[in-house]
Formats: structure tokens, sequence, C-alpha cells
């Protein structure tokens, strides 16, 4: 018997001396956003020519960028910024700035993404940026996309939110209903975005924003996306097709790379 309740005895001390066991850390979207920016601009090199992205997540991306060059990591960096926010933050990091007449050519550009599909094709937009972020993106040589795994999609639309399309202000709600009808068989409903104001809202190009929400897959999105630019008054969409070359994903179980 003594034996016995000396091994119970050991295996009670083992148990107490056994470190308590940590409750798993659970990240918020922002911190997760902001692991993926990070990764982005490890694919930062010196002299690079770099596209500036808008909105949450490429915010990170710039604020890094900017800490690297004041760190002397990074130098001989110019930004083309795809918004006039990100150029005022760029500017207050002291990254030098030019545009895409200067630099026609982009080595590298970091933004975010309010969809992605699993072919990496994107809906971009959702913060108003989508012209110029574009013209920016569709003008570099590597296109990264940073997001959190929230963004994952099976179908661009298939979140249920806002895919954007920027249209000119003169007789927008003809356009909007144009759109809505090209989409009529995937349950489209076109509303007019408007500012915090009530007020319709305006791109840093002076023009306003429908936004589509789908209750069905669109199909052919090359196809989608031809119809769409066919209708005069469209300006530009928020699908971005098969510009995407990496997709950084950061979720609760780490980073996921994926490579066009």
């Amino acid at each position: 018997m003594a034996i016995a309740w000396s091994a119970k005895a050991s295996s009670m001390e083992a148990l107490s001396l056994s470190p308590p066991m940590s409750p798993p850390v659970v990240l918020t979207q922002d911190e997760l956003k902001k692991i993926a920016a990070y990764k982005a601009v490890e694919f930062v090199e010196s002299g690079m020519v770099l596209g500036l992205g808008t909105g949450s997540t490429a915010k990170h991306a710039v604020d890094r960028i900017g800490e690297l060059l004041r760190q002397g990591k990074l130098n001989n960096i110019i930004g083309i910024p795809t918004s006039k926010k990100t150029q005022e933050q760029a500017l207050s990091l002291g990254i030098p700035l030019s545009d895409l007449d200067n630099h026609p050519t982009v080595d590298l550009a970091i933004d975010g993404a309010d969809e992605v599909d699993p072919h990496l094709n994107l809906v971009k937009g959702r913060g108003g940026s989508l012209l110029r972020e574009k013209m920016v993106e569709g003008a570099c040589k590597k296109f990264v996309v940073i997001v959190d795994e929230s963004k994952l999609v099976k179908y661009l639309g298939g979140s249920g939110l806002a895919m954007p399309v920027e249209v000119v202000p003169f007789c927008w709600k003809f356009t909007a209903k144009k759109l809505q009808k090209l989409f009529e068989d995937s349950g489209c409903v076109a509303k007019l975005r408007n500012d915090c104001k009530g007020e319709p809202f305006v791109t840093d190009n002076g023009n306003y924003v429908v936004d589509l929400y789908l209750k069905k897959d669109i199909g052919d999105l090359q196809v989608a996306s031809d119809a769409i630019l066919r209708i005069a008054g469209v300006v530009e969409h928020g699908m971005f097709l098969d510009m995407a070359t990496t997709v950084i994903v950061a979720g609760e179980l780490g980073i996921t790379i994926k490579n066009k």
C-alpha cells in the first residue's frame, strides 16, 4: 500500500508542478492585417519604384516602409501613391513620391483587397480609390496583395458586400439602372455610395461610386468586366482580374503565401 501511495503522490506532485496551459492568443483583424503587411514589405528592395496602396491594410505597409527608410535599411525608394490619403501618409513619413508620368513602370505594388477568389482575382475599391489603384497596380511588374483570411471568397461578390463601380456624376441614376439590369440574373442591387453626411461619396477623381450587391456568382468575370466597361458613364470597376502575382493571407494559424 505504501508503494502505491508513493506512486500516486509522485504523480500528483508532477501534475502540480506542470506549468498551467496558456490560453490561445486571439489576434484582432487589424493585427492580422499588420502581420500580412509586414510580410509583404520583405519583398521591397532599395532602389525600387513602389506602388503604395490605400486602405487599412496597406496603411501598415506604408508605415513599415517609412520606418525602414528612417532606419537606413531601405534607400532610394520612390513611391507612387494610389490616393490622396496615401500621398499625405507617405509625405508625413518622408517617403519620396512621384507618378506614372515620370515612372511608367513600377517594380512592386503592395495593397489590400476586399475579396480574393481561389484564382487570385480581387474585388477592390470599397475605400473608393479603385481607379488610381488599378492604374498603378496595372503598371507594376509584381503586385503583392495583403489580406486577412476573412477576405477569402469562393467567387467575386461572394461576401455579399459591395462590388464598386466608379461612374461619372452626370445621370448616375441612369448608369446605376444599366448596371443593375446587367446582373439582374445574379440578384444585383445597385446603390449610390454616400459619405458620412449622407451626400454622394466623391472619389479623388471627382466621380461617384455605385456599389453592386450580388446574391449569386456573375459567371465569366472577363465577360462581366467587358460588359460593365461598355456602359457609357462607367469610368472603371473594382474587379482586378489576373493582376495579383502574390497574395499574402494572415490567419490565426499563421501566414499563407499564394503565388500566381
